[in-house]
């Protein structure tokens, strides 16, 4: 065996990658963008050897196709794009995380997944308090990442940290961003909540991080998370309910009264918009985003099916995102919407294809949450609170689409992968049960 094919590599490696991937900014703002490339090049080589040394493990027929044809299409793009130059790194960019998600995906089980999600997790939230506890107590005042020099008088919306923990303001954390933060700490809290629910974490450790999850979910006061915190929840009460349902019948049950209940707090919702975004508080043009998306659609519309070319992340000094206006004297750099985004870059086809893609995603973790795990041909089956790990993820991710981009790009990308990959290639409980899940793995605490 080689060290590849060690337990200590895959949980190794693929922490770092997620780690990477969720706080790029954490590199890119230590190191700048020269020090971050080389870590992406890094974790491209060493994906790129899993890949091939598990080449047995999977074929590229076995993707979902969906996937296969969003990579296919971003390429494609470079023949119509209006900056075919920056496309083709994009595209590029878009294949190597990729390729880097899909090494986790097909080398890493279920639980030992569910291993590497809390310490990514952990990490990201412990750094982050304590990089905030160093500005606080020993800078004592905001800091810019090392690739701003304050001398340039960039806008304040570029600080890395604005010096708020001690005045319980809106923390940025390590990533740099509070809502960037918020949202890692929303999937550490489904993380974590499912360790200690499948007892593979200790209790007094598990209780400790759930509480610093909601402790910065609180303090970062993000209302896009708050709204995605309430739709996990729903959805974690729906997975439960249909899983208590024995009969066919009980299901039917079980989907009309889930189906009445959305309908009933949809209608609400939308009712009581103006109450609930002052509870939030939020403005009603959700703090400028709508200024955004109206530029976004205004270019969308330039070039409605095919789109403008494939970029991932905005290039901001290059036409037609040059066009756009600042927001705090800095140029966007994504939509702050990811489906707007797709249309603007790939037009309605690419809203096809990554629709397909999602939709394909979303159903079947649904199917492995709601249905029973079946470890052995002897074993009734039962259900696992792992299960719930890819609907609860996908569905924040989901709800943080509507608001920003991120599941098109780093961290938020891979995550969209794996759940891709991993549903279709080794669903629990929808297929040939993985060769390392045992009722022991499925209990191996880290």
């Amino acid at each position: 065996m080689t060290a590849l094919d060690s337990r200590r590599f895959r949980l190794g490696f693929a922490t770092f990658v997620l780690f990477t991937g969720i706080a790029g900014d954490f590199w890119r703002n230590s190191f700048s963008w020269y020090g971050y490339g080389v870590f992406v090049v890094v974790i491209a080589a060493i994906s790129i050897v899993v890949l091939i040394h598990n080449r047995a493990r999977f074929r590229i027929a076995s993707l979902p196709y969906p996937l296969l044809a969003f990579i296919a299409l971003a390429f494609l793009s470079i023949a119509w794009s209006y900056y075919p130059g920056f496309t083709v790194l994009g595209a590029v960019v878009l294949l190597l995380t990729t390729a880097s998600a899909v090494s986790i995906a097909v080398t890493v089980t279920w639980p030992d997944l569910l291993i590497v999600l809390g310490w990514v997790f952990r990490l990201v939230l412990g750094l982050s308090f304590l990089f905030e506890f160093i500005v606080s107590a020993i800078i004592r005042h905001p800091i810019y990442p090392v690739w701003i020099t304050p001398e340039s008088h960039p806008a304040k919306l570029l600080y890395w940290s604005r010096d708020l923990l001690f005045d319980l303001g809106k923390i940025q954390g390590i990533v740099g961003n509070s809502s960037l933060l918020a949202m890692a700490a929303l999937i550490g809290l489904i993380v974590f909540a499912i360790q200690l629910a499948s007892k593979t974490v200790k209790r007094g450790s598990g209780w400790f991080w759930l509480a610093v999850a909601i402790a910065t979910i609180v303090i970062t006061r993000s209302a896009t998370i708050v709204v995605a915190l309430v739709v996990v929840i729903v959805v974690a009460l729906a997975a439960l309910l249909v899983r208590r349902a024995r009969t066919p019948k009980g299901r039917a049950y079980a989907y009309g009264g889930i189906v009445f209940a959305i309908t009933f707090f949809s209608v609400l919702a939308v009712a009581q918009q103006g109450r609930i975004l002052a509870l939030l508080g939020k403005s009603s043009d959700f703090t400028g985003r709508f200024t955004i998306w109206n530029e976004v659609i205004q270019l969308a519309q330039q070039r409605p099916g095919q789109g403008w070319g494939w970029l991932g992340y905005w290039i901001v000094w290059i036409a037609p995102f040059n066009t756009l206006k600042k927001a705090g004297g800095v140029q966007p750099p994504h939509a702050h919407d990811a489906w707007l985004d797709i249309w603007l870059q790939l037009g309605i086809l690419g809203l096809v294809v990554f629709g397909a893609l999602v939709l394909a995603t979303l159903l079947r973790s649904w199917l492995i949450a709601i249905n029973p795990v079946v470890i052995s041909p002897r074993d009734p089956g039962s259900h696992l609170w792992l299960s719930l790990l890819p609907v609860l993820v996908l569905t924040a991710q989901l709800v943080q689409s509507i608001a920003e981009s991120r599941i098109l790009l780093e961290g938020g990308l891979m995550l969209l992968v794996i759940w891709a990959v991993k549903t279709k290639t080794s669903p629990l409980g929808l297929g040939p049960v993985e060769p390392e899940l045992s009722p022991a793995t499925l209990r191996r605490r880290p």
